[in-house]
């Protein structure tokens, strides 16, 4: 017993000191391999990867699963920040409660906010919803320079892919003709399928639903479509009773039917909207990996518009 306590005790201390170690002492230079890139969020990683292709290796810090205002700043993430050659951030303070931690913490001055490594996409988005004024905490989880949620539009997965081409070519000259091909590439088959996506949601145009969270402006505009309310009263408010009674009798006013929610928000008060409706609730998929099945780009939109048209089609 006394040995196994030991050695427990011996094992926790040498992982300690790696951490430490990691953390403290510079990163070791690395051959020209493929460029270490770090995102925030699964669909920067998707996007990057499709430009970056086999020269780049690329992680997300957030899970698919995982409602992006809230990830825990995990010690395993310091040590991979540290060897970071390129930060990846949506911006627009969506990761303002746990990333800007992490950054400064990582020690490593190529990813600081505003150094050669720290790649902002919002910087090449179209963004919606930018108040207009001062905005207070009583509005909620307001986010002062717009909406973050913008890469729910393929014209904005496109240019924040144009943005990534630039920055990858300016880290990596030599690689430039690469990356220029696979934006090719990417930009062709996005255009086709988007085709196919404004296709699939012509008839809905101007059906509205509610959304749990403000998570879907930028997709809504793009395929034409109209949300009238907010399972929350304000962004980041759980819902109240007072809010619930009155967003039911607006939509039993305007006939809305459909109610999409992000798999991370609890179901129970969306649902009882729907039975006192007669409406229905689906769940949509905010970015890539929020199921298994959604490994890129082009499958989350795949997997929204299928299931949007579902719920559409039988709320009619």
């Amino acid at each position: 017993m006394y040995t196994h306590k030991l050695q427990t005790r011996m094992a926790a201390l040498v992982a300690a000191c790696a951490l430490f170690a990691a953390l403290i002492l510079p990163a070791p230079s690395r051959a020209a391999g493929p460029l270490q890139v770090m995102t925030a969020t699964t669909d920067l990683a998707a996007l990057a990867q499709e430009i970056g292709g086999d020269k780049i290796a690329v992680e997300s810090i957030a899970r698919g699963y995982q409602d992006p205002h809230f990830v825990e700043a995990k010690p395993s993430f310091l040590l991979k920040l540290r060897k970071t050659d390129l930060l990846m951030v949506v911006g627009l303070e969506l990761e303002i409660g746990w990333l800007p931690p992490l950054i400064t913490q990582s020690t490593n001055p190529k990813i600081q906010v505003g150094a050669p490594g720290y790649f902002d996409a919002s910087r090449f988005a179209q963004i919606l919803e930018m108040p207009a004024g001062q905005v207070s905490r009583a509005e909620g989880d307001v986010h002062p320079q717009g909406n973050p949620h913008y890469w729910l539009d393929p014209q904005n997965g496109l240019r924040v892919a144009k943005g990534i081409q630039a920055k990858l070519s300016e880290m990596r000259p030599a690689d430039a003709a690469y990356f220029a091909q696979r934006y090719a590439a990417f930009e062709q088959h996005l255009k086709q399928a988007d085709q196919k996506w404004l296709e699939m949601m012509k008839p809905y145009a101007g059906r509205k639903i509610v959304t749990y969270h403000r998570s879907w402006p930028n997709f809504v505009k793009h395929f034409n479509l109209n949300v009238i309310g907010y399972v929350e009263p304000r962004p980041g408010i759980p819902p109240s009773p007072q809010h619930t009674v009155e967003l039911i009798k607006q939509m039993k006013n305007e006939n809305v039917k459909v109610i999409a929610v992000e798999p991370y928000f609890d179901l129970k008060t969306p649902n009882a909207i729907a039975r006192d409706t007669g409406g229905q609730v689906v769940v949509l998929i905010p970015s890539v990996g929020g199921e298994k099945e959604i490994t890129d780009y082009f499958k989350l939109f795949d997997n929204d518009i299928a299931k949007l048209k579902q719920a559409l089609d039988a709320t009619r």
